[in-house]
């Protein structure tokens, strides 16, 4: 363990080797469709730069993140080659520097497509863009009547040449959804009116459903760092982070003795409490009043999350922590998915809450298995 982490009030282990194996997996189930990866929000809260260059080591060509100043940041880290796309579409004036930089911007609306269509003509060469359209999730990209418009005025504008079209589905992760046909369908009708592209539909949960659905390209992300794209099911994917926190300070209290903001904990027993660097401005969620671990035993929280700390019993406890040591709160006993759960919130908003207080360690593949087709295995 370096000097950074011995003096860490918390750690958090983010496996790079387990990004990779859970794409390659994903990668294997889409028969001949090509499998990109999402990595908007900073990789999930992971860290964009460290997991699009392992994914790059690996094979994989195709990034999707939502905003311009992730997409210029993680094309810094990756250089030229790879294909990376603006998923939320550019700002108007940044035409120029997403050319620059060979992003892909994705085509959201009449305007975006008004705008890139511009471009052709001023640079002299064509212009590689996506266009999404709304197959029925009501967010992002040109509704029917939009596409019904581009076909009446004349097609897509001269110059731009379409890489993809692409839709994105509500309920995935409900398999048996009647929208999951319905929008099927409805981005086939789209994409019969449109210049003929490879196309993109699966996200994470897409990937499980009908291999109708995988088309040209997939676009994983959540089920990449280990959340469980099956609802109901046990989870096909390797976990990617773990959480240790440091035990800051124990006491022996007597029975009644109140715990935590509110007293809404009062001992029922003379009890032997732990407090741990964490707390709700590290990300943890105050309703997910759960549990911690320490080498496999089960550490009940006492009292409420605190901004900085939590409360944890450790009077059962055979061989309890001592001052310094660390408590497991992400590992083989508690996932992303099991704290979401007792927070009443899904793993996504549990990995990208993950702070920046922790003290990041990466474990990565080594580089002449990264570079195979082979599963990588746990290396520091």
């Amino acid at each position: 363990m370096s000097r950074s982490e011995r003096q860490a009030g918390s750690i958090l282990t983010i496996d790079l080797a387990a990004i990779v194996d859970n794409w390659r997996q994903l990668s294997a189930l889409g028969g001949g469709a090509r499998c990109a990866a999402v990595i908007k929000a900073d990789a999930y809260g992971l860290g964009d730069e460290e997991v699009a260059c392992a994914l790059q080591a690996a094979g994989c060509r195709d990034f999707f993140v939502a905003h311009l100043d992730e997409a210029l940041r993680v094309r810094k880290a990756l250089g030229p080659g790879s294909s990376i796309a603006v998923l939320n579409g550019t700002p108007a004036g940044a035409e120029r520097e997403v050319i620059e930089a060979s992003l892909l911007p994705v085509v959201n609306t009449l305007r975006d497509l008004a705008d890139w269509g511009a471009q052709p003509k001023r640079i002299g060469h064509p212009v590689p863009v996506i266009l999404q359209v709304d197959s029925g999730m009501s967010r992002l990209g040109l509704a029917p009547a939009d596409v019904e418009a581009v076909v009446i005025e004349g097609g897509i504008p001269q110059g731009l040449a379409v890489q993809l079209v692409m839709s994105h589905l509500a309920c995935a992760d409900m398999p048996d959804h009647p929208a999951n046909e319905a929008q099927k369908a409805a981005f086939d009708s789209l994409r019969a009116m449109l210049p003929r592209s490879p196309a993109s539909l699966a996200n994470s949960s897409g990937i499980f459903l009908a291999e109708g659905f995988h088309y040209d390209l997939l676009r994983p992300g959540a089920a990449l760092y280990g959340i469980n794209p099956v609802a109901g099911a046990a989870n096909p994917m390797r976990q990617v982070v773990s959480l240790s926190a440091r035990v800051l300070q124990t006491r022996d209290v007597r029975a009644g003795t109140g715990i935590g903001y509110g007293h809404r904990t009062t001992s029922a027993r003379p009890s032997q409490l732990a407090t741990i660097c964490l707390g709700y401005a590290d990300g943890w969620p105050r309703s997910a009043e759960i549990k911690a671990f320490f080498r496999g035993q089960r550490l009940p929280f006492a009292g409420r999350v605190s901004m900085d700390t939590i409360v944890v019993d450790t009077t059962d406890c055979v061989s309890p922590p001592r001052e310094g040591d660390l408590v497991d709160m992400i590992c083989p006993q508690q996932s992303v998915d099991d704290i979401a759960t007792a927070a009443g919130t899904i793993g996504y908003e549990i990995l990208t809450r993950l702070g920046s207080r922790f003290e990041r360690r990466y474990l990565r593949p080594p580089a002449h298995i990264a570079q195979t087709n082979r599963s990588t295995s746990e290396t520091s």
